[in-house]
C-alpha cells in the first residue's frame, strides 16, 4: 500500500513540476526549417498552395474540407491522422514567393501562423517554413518544447513535400 502512495505522490509531483516549468516558458515561439528542392519555385509553390490536395501527399493529413471564407480569405479544415482537425486560413498568397496560413480556431491549446518562403536556388528552390506559434496550455507548452520539439511537424511536412516530387529531402542547416 505504501508503494502506491509513493507512486501517486511522485506522479502528482511530476505533473506539478511540468506545469510549473510550462508556466515559466514563454507562450510564443518562432521556429523554422529550410529544405532545398530540385523543382523550380513555381511547381513547389503550386503544391504548397493547393491545400485541397495536401492529403494526397502528406500522410499526416487524412482529409481536407473547404470551409466558408473569412472575408476574402479561403479557409480549409485539415483532418489530421492524430489529433484535432486544424482550420487554416490563407492570409497571404504571393505566387512562387510566399504563402502564409493561420490557425483559424481559437479553441485549440495552440495557435499561430506558418509562413512558406520560396527562393530560387540554381535549377531548384529553397523552401523555408517559419512557425510563429503560441502554446496556451502550460503542460502542452512543456511537451511542445521538450518532448515534441517545435520543428517536428515542419520536418515531416518538408519531407513529404520533397517525396511528392520524387526526391529525398535536403535540409539546410
Amino acid at each position: 500500500m505504501q508503494w502506491i502512495l509513493i507512486a501517486l505522490a511522485s506522479l502528482i509531483g511530476l505533473v506539478l513540476l511540468i506545469s510549473i516549468v510550462g508556466w515559466m516558458l514563454p507562450k510564443g515561439h518562432v521556429a523554422s526549417r529550410t529544405a532545398r528542392f530540385a523543382a523550380p519555385a513555381d511547381q513547389v509553390y503550386a503544391v504548397i498552395a493547393d491545400l485541397e490536395h495536401t492529403a494526397d501527399w502528406w500522410p499526416q493529413i487524412v482529409a481536407v474540407e473547404r470551409l466558408a471564407d473569412r472575408g476574402a480569405n479561403a479557409v480549409w479544415r485539415q483532418k489530421m491522422k492524430h489529433g484535432t482537425p486544424l482550420d487554416l486560413e490563407v492570409i497571404e498568397a504571393t505566387p512562387q514567393q510566399r504563402f502564409v496560413t493561420r490557425i483559424a480556431n481559437d479553441k485549440l491549446p495552440f495557435g499561430g501562423t506558418w509562413t512558406y518562403a520560396l527562393t530560387p536556388d540554381g535549377d531548384g528552390c529553397r523552401v523555408t517554413v517559419t512557425e510563429n506559434g503560441e502554446v496556451y496550455n502550460p503542460i502542452f507548452r512543456f511537451l511542445s518544447r521538450f518532448a515534441f520539439g517545435y520543428t517536428a511537424t515542419m520536418e515531416s511536412y518538408l519531407e513529404a513535400l520533397s517525396d511528392s516530387f520524387g526526391h529525398s529531402v535536403e535540409f539546410i542547416a
